[in-house]
């Protein structure tokens, strides 16, 4: 139950991630196309890496 859960709520972030990547990134469409799968294929630490070190920065 619990793994569902986090299962879920990994899917919801990486999606937040690549809406916001999308709708502010300044690199260009490569760059979005990029992180955008980055995230989506490491989930949890892509998010991570996303919110913490990068959002605002690209």
């Amino acid at each position: 139950m619990l793994g569902r859960i986090l299962y879920i709520l990994g899917i919801v972030c990486a999606v937040w991630c690549v809406l916001d990547i999308f709708k502010t990134a300044k690199c260009g469409l490569i760059g979005k196309i990029l992180w955008s799968v980055l995230v989506i294929f490491l989930s949890w630490i892509g998010f991570a890496v996303y919110y913490f070190l990068l959002r605002g920065k690209i």
